[in-house]
């Protein structure tokens, strides 16, 4: 269901972010993002002078390159337009994230290296979202791999192996998947979670009605 529908009003900024993961042929995986702000009027640049409607404030591009265990192999990062002539001359530190592996810790240690007047606070907004995209894709895309070995269609992916605990977060096993509890949907204690991980269950038995998915 959409938003109610809003009082009237005039656009006035607008800023999109797509973020899209790739299995590539070498068997890395590619993460890319794009951030575009753009403002519904014009506007005076000291560097870029007048700045029409439609034409970008920011537009930045990240890519990292990250193998199956979520470790960054290479980044490229590029800003096509921003407000300052200097802005993309810090892209070269993002190197500097290369060897991280995306987890606990992730944010920290990005902002260890390219936090503050060390980066370009845009790119480094992305590295969130680009470690999310990176979640949602691997993991199920390892499992979509395997199913396609196994000769299925690899539309709907079930667990057939200890390698593959639960369509949700394949890959961990026996092991607590570190998706529980980041979420209402799957709190520990949730119907989805006595579903897809009866063995880390933490709710009452008697107490479930419906589980989701």
């Amino acid at each position: 269901m959409p938003l109610s529908p809003a009082v009237a009003r005039e656009p006035f900024h607008t800023r999109q972010i797509t973020l899209n993961g790739y299995h590539r042929a070498d068997g890395l995986w590619d993460i890319e993002a794009h951030l575009t702000d753009v403002k519904a009027y014009a506007f005076d640049n000291a560097w870029r002078g007048r700045v029409e409607p439609g034409v970008p404030v920011h537009e930045m591009w990240l890519r990292l390159t990250v193998d199956d265990s979520f470790t960054v192999q290479a980044v490229e990062a590029v800003t096509d337009h921003s407000p300052f002539e200097m802005c993309p001359a810090i892209v070269g530190n993002f190197q500097r994230i290369i060897g991280l592996k995306i987890g606990p810790g992730w944010t920290k240690a990005v902002k260890a290296r390219v936090g503050g007047t060390h980066g370009c606070t845009h790119l480094v907004e992305l590295l969130g979202p680009v470690a999310t995209v990176a979640f949602q894709t691997i993991a199920p895309g390892k499992a979509r791999l395997k199913a396609l070995n196994r000769g299925d269609d690899g539309g709907v992916i079930e667990p057939t192996d200890k390698d593959s605990a639960s369509p949700l977060q394949p890959g961990f096993g026996s092991r607590r998947p570190p998706i529980l509890d980041t979420c209402h949907a799957l709190a520990s204690d949730s119907p989805v979670v006595a579903k897809h991980y009866p063995e880390f269950y933490t709710g009452e038995a008697n107490s479930l009605t419906t589980a989701e998915g």
